[in-house]
């Protein structure tokens, strides 16, 4: 995880995971469905299109929901939400720019790229790795180490969902 925090300003990180096993071409088409997200995100319960035009086309909004369980015994369980706007999708680069647009989270401002990028070389340079990058401001309630930590969970898990997948079909 790569972390730059100016925490009176903006939040900028990265993270990364390798995927051994599966190519760019393979794992692409999987993150370039921009309403899937919820298939690979192991947190996210529900992902569908709210507005916007043509499939695989900037403009496209999404709304995204994590349920969390109840913080006490008898309580109610917490769905955080959000709508996200498709900023930008290349198929040649495979990847993908996007914003918050709305959220019960916190966030202010929050712009994140999805990159997949082919890794060629050695034996250990095989696959491909997916890079999540993200440049927010500071959120109310969570420290900076908290975000990136979230991320990086996030990430690895959804590249090992990834795999899993790609390794059944």
């Amino acid at each position: 995880m790569e972390a730059e925090a100016d925490h009176h300003s903006k939040w900028e990180g990265k993270s990364t995971a390798k995927l051994h096993k599966s190519t760019a071409e393979e794992v692409w088409p999987l993150l370039e469905d921009f309403f899937s997200i919820h298939n690979w995100l192991p947190s996210i319960d529900a992902c569908y299109k709210v507005e916007g035009g043509v499939e695989g086309q900037h403009g496209l909004v999404r709304y995204c929901a994590a349920t969390l369980p109840p913080q006490t015994d008898g309580g109610d369980a917490v769905v955080n939400w959000c709508h996200e706007k498709l900023i930008a999708i290349d198929p040649i680069d495979k990847c993908l720019v996007y914003e918050v647009l709305d959220n019960n989270m916190g966030f202010k401002s929050y712009r994140s790229t999805l990159k997949v990028i082919e890794m060629k070389g050695g034996d250990e340079l095989n696959g491909c790795q997916i890079e999540w990058s993200f440049l927010a401001d500071p959120v109310e309630g969570l420290s900076y180490e908290d975000m990136v930590a979230y991320l990086d969970i996030s990430l690895q898990g959804m590249a090992h969902n990834i795999e899993k997948a790609l390794e059944s079909s």
